[in-house]
C-alpha cells in the first residue's frame, strides 16, 4: 500500500462537495470533480441500504461519462431514532433537526462507491461513526442557523463549521466520516480496488 502510488492514477470525484474535494486535496490525489444528478428519497429505507444505493447511483452516472478513470462516489447520512436526516429542506427544518439532535447521540453513516475503470473492479463499503451533542440553547441553534451553513449538510450541521464544532461533545469513529468522507477507509479501499 502506497500513498504515492494512488497519486499516479487519475480521479474522478462523483461530488460537489466542498469538504469531499478538501479531504482529496488533503490525500494529494489528482482528481476531476463531476456532479451527479440522482433523486435522493428514502422512502422507509436501510439506512445503510440507502447510502450505499445512492453512492452506487452517483459512482454509475460518472461511469457513463467517463474513460480510463477511478470514480469515487458518496454519500453522507445522519441517522436517529432510526430515521434518515438529509439536507434540510429550509431554515425551519434545519432547526427541527438540530432540535432533535441536541443532548442526543446520534449515527452518521458515509457510503463510498469506487469504480476502477481499466480493470472493471468495483467496490462498496460504508463507515459508520457515533456523534454526541452537548444540550444545544434555542439562542445557538438560531445564530447556526442564519449562517446559511447548515442547508447544505446532512442532519443539518458541519462537525468542521465553527458553531458546528462546538456543538459536538464527543465522537467514537472516524473524525472525516462525519466531515463526508473517511479518510482511512477511502484509502484502504483504493489501494484494494488498484492492486
Amino acid at each position: 500500500m502506497s500513498l504515492e502510488r494512488l497519486r499516479n492514477f487519475q480521479f474522478i470525484l462523483a461530488s460537489q462537495s466542498p469538504r469531499r474535494k478538501q479531504l482529496l486535496n488533503l490525500l494529494g490525489l489528482k482528481f476531476k470533480s463531476f456532479h451527479p444528478l440522482i433523486e435522493e428519497n428514502h422512502r422507509g429505507e436501510n439506512p445503510v441500504n440507502y447510502a450505499k444505493k445512492l453512492a452506487e447511483e452517483k459512482a454509475e452516472e460518472a461511469n457513463k461519462r467517463f474513460r480510463n478513470k477511478i470514480i469515487i462516489a458518496a454519500d453522507t447520512i445522519v441517522v436517529i431514532d432510526g430515521k434518515i436526516l438529509e439536507k434540510p429542506k429550509s431554515k425551519p427544518d434545519a432547526k427541527r433537526m438540530l432540535r432533535l439532535l441536541s443532548d442526543r447521540t446520534h449515527i452518521v453513516y458515509t457510503a463510498i462507491c469506487i469504480i476502477n475503470q481499466k480493470n472493471r473492479k468495483k467496490i462498496i463499503d460504508y463507515e459508520k461513526t457515533f456523534v454526541t451533542f452537548r444540550k444545544l440553547s434555542n439562542i445557538e441553534i438560531d445564530e447556526y442557523i442564519s449562517t446559511g451553513s447548515c442547508l447544505d449538510k446532512a442532519g443539518a450541521y458541519g462537525i468542521q463549521d465553527d458553531l458546528g464544532a462546538v456543538f459536538v461533545k464527543k465522537i467514537n469513529g472516524c473524525y472525516y466520516n462525519v466531515v463526508g468522507l473517511p479518510l482511512q477507509k477511502l484509502y484502504l479501499l483504493l489501494n484494494k480496488i488498484t492492486d
